[in-house]
């Protein structure tokens, strides 16, 4: 997702299919590991609008959901709340188009390993890890994450404990973070070499506040840091997220959106060059699905990523839409 600076409650669902966008590579099957859904009043994105964008040309054969505070129980213990959205899932999709959900905990909580057994028991065979958003700068204009964290969470001894229960009970965790973070991410993962961990969204490289109008200094300091998490064989990369008006880009006020040729020329060399470093067995593309929606359609989205990918092998491909995913998240 993703939160930092959106606000569920508002985030616009933004643009639909483009028709005259042809499918690129019908047959080629595809896991779309990070999507949401929720109930607003005014913006709802469930199973129906879900189907909707998964059916709308490309071969979508499984997803994976990733917590938004959706559903959470209103009474209860507080740290046992979350998994009300566990429970929310389950019980919106009767025909299991979502193979795995990513929920949430407070890691820093005493009760997190009952919290995690759950979670388990909710999930019905899908629960698949913890996502603690860790999204936080201190620069004017940018909101911290969802969950409201504090900075440098991945440093906080309790926080650690709590990675470390994620996985001895054989869990991974998701990282959503902003770029000038992901040397918090490097030590983590190297303090916790046996919990396998998912950066999400390119590891939030900014592109407002203060990093608008300096996307060139960003991606500079981005790429050395990203080389380092690279390093990090525990440490897996969705390759997505670009449509997230923080990015820095402005497709969201326009009247159509971002076309595939659009999203390949801004974000295609920097999703090679990940690809490059992690290598295809550590990448997996993404949809982020309704946040992106607000910059393109979902056949545009998947449309751009079969171009970037356009050089590499069928077995390439078949890792980076398909097997990455089912492998990270155990599907």
């Amino acid at each position: 997702m993703d939160a930092g600076a959106v606000d569920f409650t508002a985030t616009s669902l933004g643009h639909d299919a483009r028709m005259e966008e042809a499918v690129l590579e019908p047959d080629l099957a595809i896991c779309d590991p990070h999507h949401h859904l929720w109930e607003h009043p005014d913006n709802t994105y469930m199973l129906p609008e879900l189907r909707a964008d998964t059916g709308s040309g490309h071969h979508v054969v499984r997803t994976v959901f990733v917590e938004c505070m959706s559903g959470y129980r209103t009474d209860g213990p507080e740290p046992f709340r979350p998994v009300g959205e566990t429970e929310f899932v389950v019980a919106a999709d009767h025909d299991g188009l979502i193979g795995g959900i990513v929920g949430f905990v407070d890691l820093r909580v005493a009760e997190v390993a009952d919290v995690l057994a759950a979670h388990v028991e909710a999930g019905q065979g899908r629960f698949r890890g913890i996502r603690h958003a860790s999204a936080w700068d201190a620069g004017p204009g940018i909101r911290p994450g969802h969950t409201n964290p504090p900075p440098q969470l991945f440093g906080d001894p309790a926080f650690r404990s709590g990675l470390a229960a994620l996985g001895r009970a054989g869990l991974s965790f998701d990282a959503w973070l902003y770029h000038p973070q992901l040397p918090e991410l490097v030590d983590l993962a190297r303090a916790h070499p046996d919990v396998p961990i998912v950066l999400d969204h390119l590891g939030g490289p900014l592109g407002i506040g203060p990093y608008a109008g300096h996307r060139d200094e960003v991606l500079t300091g981005w790429r050395s840091a990203m080389a380092e998490v690279a390093a990090c064989p525990n440490v897996v990369l969705k390759l997505g997220g670009i449509g997230m008006p923080i990015f820095g880009m402005q497709w969201h006020q326009q009247p159509d959106g971002a076309t595939a040729e659009d999203l390949v020329e801004t974000w295609g060399p920097e999703i090679r060059w990940c690809i490059e470093q992690f290598g295809v067995d550590r990448c997996m593309f993404e949809s982020n699905f309704p946040v992106d929606k607000a910059s393109c359609s979902y056949r545009t989205l998947w449309n751009a990523f079969k171009q970037m990918a356009a050089d590499a092998s069928p077995a390439e491909k078949a890792a980076l839409f398909h097997g990455t995913a089912t492998r990270a998240y155990r599907l």
